[in-house]
């Protein structure tokens, strides 16, 4: 058995149900589908991902359809999703993480009270960089909690939690914002717009709305991104940080694009860079967000059957809740 049917097998009985019946149809029969199965390990490992062959051939214009339409689809326009699978990359810039990363970042504010400076790895397009402009809806069933921004143009970012959540009262100042990735996304570029787009799950309009707001706040103001490798430029953008300013550098669904020595690195360059400079690190990861060719696992610190279909949030390499891959939960822990 293949690998990488394997991987669109646990995709479409894992990740997708509850949050697209499309995409859960299409990686399943997908995995039963030899043929295409050998199509796809032609392509590098890292590039074998259910969400990036899925949203490269919407970029194109597949629509949201059964299998054999879908199918037909890769058959008529294989040249065309082999290149843009191979020159993009899943780069899902979900604004909904701020409302689990939001307490973390508050609590790091009021230790320190100082004002945030935020790097993110992995950036993106930058739009996790905006935490203080967005306005927050946490419910636990029994109540709602709403802090933010009064602006009506701003995205509302909803949020299930549970367990005791330091939700706060009030946003955190944030005086400078950075991000790194190896392609930045220009949020002023029509084709990286519409990528973006094509990111976003089937049936999930409420992130594509949201999407599109967030991108308008990050017009208003546009991050620094920085292109590069998160391991070559951590510590040069990092020394530009605000003295007067609580460092906090974050990532989420980036470790699993990393192999087992180069998180090594990261993780020793974290460490020189909280003795040298002082910061705190936010890591919101998933234990199988990419199959390692290694073997490695991603979120060894977490067993694997307590994650599926969510995301670790650790501070400065200790869990502090399991969240949601969208931002949609937060279970503090």
């Amino acid at each position: 058995m293949s690998g990488t049917a394997d991987w669109y097998r646990h995709f479409g009985t894992f990740d997708a149900p509850g949050s697209s019946d499309c995409y859960a149809r299409w990686a399943l029969a997908a995995a039963d589908d030899p043929e295409l199965i050998a199509r796809i390990d032609q392509w590098p490992h890292g590039k074998r991902q259910p969400i990036l062959l899925f949203a490269a051939a919407r970029y194109l214009g597949a629509r949201v359809s059964p299998y054999p339409e879908f199918r037909g689809f890769l058959d008529a326009h294989w040249a065309e999703v082999s290149g843009t699978v191979l020159s993009r990359a899943t780069q899902t810039n979900e604004a909904g993480r701020c409302a689990t990363l939001l307490p973390s970042l508050a609590l790091i504010a009021a230790a320190e009270k100082k004002p945030l400076a935020l790097l993110e790895v992995g950036a993106s397009a930058g739009l996790t960089l905006y935490p203080d402009r967005y306005r927050y809806e946490y419910d636990d069933g029994a109540r709602q909690k709403r802090i933010g921004r009064a602006d009506a143009d701003a995205p509302v970012l909803r949020c299930a939690d549970s367990g005791p959540v330091p939700i706060p009262e009030r946003l955190p100042q944030v005086n400078w914002r950075a991000g790194i990735d190896l392609n930045p996304l220009d949020v002023t570029n029509p084709n990286d717009v519409a990528w973006l787009d094509a990111l976003i799950w089937p049936e999930q309009d409420f992130r594509r709305e949201r999407l599109h707001q967030a991108i308008a706040i990050a017009r208003q103001d546009p991050p620094m991104l920085v292109a590069g490798d998160l391991n070559d430029k951590l510590l040069e953008v990092a020394s530009q940080a605000p003295a007067d300013s609580a460092l906090v550098v974050f990532h989420s669904a980036v470790l699993g694009y990393l192999d087992a020595q180069e998180r090594a690195q990261f993780r020793a360059t974290m460490s020189e860079l909280a003795a040298t400079r002082g910061c705190h690190w936010l890591s919101n990861e998933g234990h199988m967000v990419i199959d390692q060719q290694d073997g490695s696992s991603v979120v060894p610190e977490m067993p694997e059957e307590r994650l599926l279909g969510r995301f670790l949030l650790m501070h400065n390499g200790v869990p502090t809740a399991i969240t949601g891959p969208h931002g949609q939960s937060l279970e503090w822990l």
